[in-house]
């Protein structure tokens, strides 16, 4: 089944269609694409879908996604890890 995954954009690089975040999934930083999500910035949540962020979400969506997430057993190496919307990276 494909998932998008929602995470946390920790900082920001490149441009236009080579813009590039650091995204944070409740602990695992991965490197995603921001072509489909130009307007996405620093502190937001993006969902994920093989590597591109597809959408832009508020904190209470990205808690919600994961926890259904969660609850389905669809998250792999991010299954024993919680989103903390409130921290401060």
């Amino acid at each position: 089944m494909c998932l998008a995954v929602p995470g946390k954009i920790i900082s920001v690089h490149g441009e236009d269609l080579a813009r590039q975040a650091r995204v944070d999934f409740g602990g695992v930083l991965k490197e995603v694409n921001l072509a489909y999500v130009p307007e996405a910035q620093i502190g937001e949540y993006v969902l994920v879908h093989v590597g591109f962020a597809i959408s832009v979400v508020d904190e209470e969506e990205a808690g919600k996604v994961f926890g259904y997430l969660k609850e389905m057993g669809e998250l792999g190496e991010l299954a024993e890890l919680t989103p903390d919307p409130g921290a401060k990276q």
